[in-house]
């Protein structure tokens, strides 16, 4: 094999921005030993993290180009799975894949980083799973004689729900050889349809193929514009010693330690992340980590679709019907505006109680078979059980906000077909937010769940839920909103219109009824909960003046939340607190710790 050698510039993003800082973290040999690795015997168990990742004793390893094709491999998981086979494929099984692996210096690069891949032709069951590679390591280590190491972040994820499991791959590689491929899962997103929460590890054999990798000069260029537009990141330890004890206290809360995944922080231009503990040790790859945050897609595609659309066509977009768009339908979505969609006050999926004084926003909101609706692969079937399960309500589209999936899903299909109708047939929304929204800022990649059509092709992405992003790529999306809608001087969304957003304005009260007027109740809460375009908005009186602020949140089921703070500081927690057993508490009584650390931080 030929060495390469990095360019200064990656070298130097390596260590500042991807390379993990390592706690409880000796020798990867001394956790997983040569002979452990390349041995016939199950492991039982995982193993600690730091077998995943260089320790400080790790020396330069030769470069690796070419494919490792792993096959399809029974995962051991802690506890069982409830309900292993879902959809006629099976959780218990990791995907037979192929992974086109390239070095940059000691880093580890796949191809398809950032993509949801798919198994190959497999006999008998598929597995339930797609994965998601991401960038990893290459080291020498003394004890490892003629061998050397190679790791990678992997993310099991999949196409019928927004989960996420996220993992760790090594194995050992000489002179055109590989070993076999230890694999464990040590985090996740909350269970939904894969219950309960859970571990999970195997061996996968490998094959290697040297070479056949086209372009490999521009894969590197690549691979390093995308690590020099990451947002600089810094260990939480570092945002602690630059303030006064105790000041931080409670971020994160109140959910509890247990049932976070990983907590950031960006303030003043850098990105401050906490180690993202597991049962094995922390993640050593805590800035790589892709989750599953179900609705805070919500936050996500509808406002950046429907404020891009405003800032290129006019804010008229937003007043076009759903009906117009999604043809067979209810008749009441002719008067569906994209907007009350967006809001999710449709007025239809008449399910639950037509109580609105007070209005409760989840009133009904997984019944009609919802899960019949959720798991439909493709969108026809989707539309098929919309159509079949839910009724109008009695009042107005605009007045009365009720949790409902399918109003973003539905509003997801409007706005495509909306886009295909003014570009041509080869339009596709995501596609669009992809390439005029995300590329602008910095983000490469952005995997996320489409409906399965005929012959497994993709077809339309979810607007409800379904997206993979990292903490880099939240952040990114949360400062665009915090900056109005521009980036290094570009408009991306329509100015006025995002303010308005971030300010609360036009949104519905929570639990207001307006089913009959177009004003907020007389009884209403002097600090309601509000709710518009995707953003719930969480009143918070300041310690310091006592004044009121909507805070504007990203959230999804687990309690998962984005925070963007009127101080410019935007709070990031992944969590995965769903599906917990009965009785199991996943907060604390300490009412908004997160809010008033950050306030304490930053007064606003």
């Amino acid at each position: 094999m030929q060495r390469c050698s990095a360019t200064p510039i990656l070298v130097f993003l390596a260590t500042l921005v991807v390379w993990p800082v390592f706690s409880h973290a000796g020798p990867a040999a001394d956790v997983l030993p040569t002979a452990a690795i390349l041995g016939d015997v199950a492991p039982g168990s995982p193993v600690l993290n730091s077998a995943f990742a260089p320790g400080a004793d790790a020396r330069p390893a030769p470069p690796l180009v070419g494919t490792l094709r792993l096959a399809h491999a029974t995962l051991a998981t802690d506890p069982v799975i409830a309900v292993p086979v879902i959809g006629g494929r099976d959780a218990r099984l990791f995907p037979g894949i192929s992974l086109q692996l390239f070095t940059s210096g000691d880093l580890l690069v796949p191809v398809a980083r950032g993509t949801m891949l798919v198994e190959g032709a497999v006999e008998g069951m598929p597995s339930y799973w797609r994965v998601i590679p991401q960038v990893g390591r290459v080291w020498h280590e003394a004890a490892d004689g003629e061998w050397n190491r190679a790791a990678l972040p992997l993310m099991l994820v999949n196409d019928t729900e927004n989960d996420a499991h996220q993992g760790l791959a090594t194995f050992l590689y000489k002179d055109g050889v590989v070993s076999q491929v230890r694999l464990q899962f040590v985090q996740q997103t909350g269970p939904y349809l894969v219950k309960p929460h859970l571990v999970a590890w195997a061996v996968a054999q490998a094959t290697w193929s040297a070479g056949g990798i086209e372009g490999l000069v521009a894969l590197r260029g690549a691979a390093e514009q995308e690590i020099a537009a990451r947002i600089p990141a810094r260990p939480w330890s570092d945002l602690l010693e630059e303030l006064p004890a105790g000041t931080l206290d409670g971020f994160g809360g109140p959910l509890k330690a247990e049932w976070t995944v990983e907590l950031a922080l960006l303030r003043n231009g850098v990105l401050y992340y906490q180690d993202s503990a597991t049962r094995y040790g922390p993640y050593p790859y805590p800035l790589e980590m892709r989750f599953g945050p179900r609705s805070v897609m919500k936050s996500v595609a509808a406002p950046l679709s429907l404020l891009h659309l405003a800032e290129v066509y006019g804010p008229w977009v937003l007043e076009l019907k759903i009906g117009d768009y999604v043809p067979g339908l209810d008749p009441k979505f002719k008067r569906i505006r994209f907007i009350d969609a967006a809001c999710m006050a449709s007025g239809f999926g008449g399910t639950g109680t037509l109580r609105t004084h007070p209005n409760d926003i989840y009133d009904g909101y997984l019944g009609a078979n919802y899960d019949d609706w959720y798991t439909a692969p493709s969108s026809a079937e989707k539309l098929a059980q919309i159509n079949a399960n839910l009724k109008p309500y009695p009042w107005e589209p605009g007045r009365v906000v009720r949790y409902r999936d399918q109003d973003f899903y539905l509003l997801g299909i409007a706005v495509d077909a909306f886009l295909k109708s003014v570009r041509g047939p080869d339009a596709d929304a995501w596609h669009m937010i992809e390439t005029e929204i995300f590329a602008p800022i910095g983000i490469a990649h952005a995997p996320a769940v489409r409906t399965r059509e005929a012959g497994e092709t993709d077809g339309p992405v979810w607007f409800n839920a379904g997206y993979y992003p990292t903490l880099d790529d939240l952040a990114k999306i949360a400062r665009l909103y915090q900056n109005a809608g521009a980036w290094n001087g570009r408009q991306l969304l329509h100015r006025e219109l995002t303010l308005d957003l971030l300010a609360a304005r036009g949104a519905l009260v929570k639990h207001g009824d307006r089913s009959v007027v177009t004003t907020a109740s007389p009884d209403d809460n002097i600090d309601p909960e509000l709710y518009r375009m995707g953003f719930h908005f969480t009143p918070y009186r300041s310690e310091r003046d006592h004044a009121l602020r909507n805070i504007p949140s990203m959230e999804g089921s687990g309690e998962n939340e984005i925070l963007l703070f009127p101080n410019g500081l935007v709070s990031i927690r992944m969590a995965k607190a769903f599906g917990l057993p009965d009785g199991v508490k996943a907060f604390t009584d300490d009412g908004p710790a997160t809010i008033r650390a950050v306030e304490r931080l930053a007064p606003f």
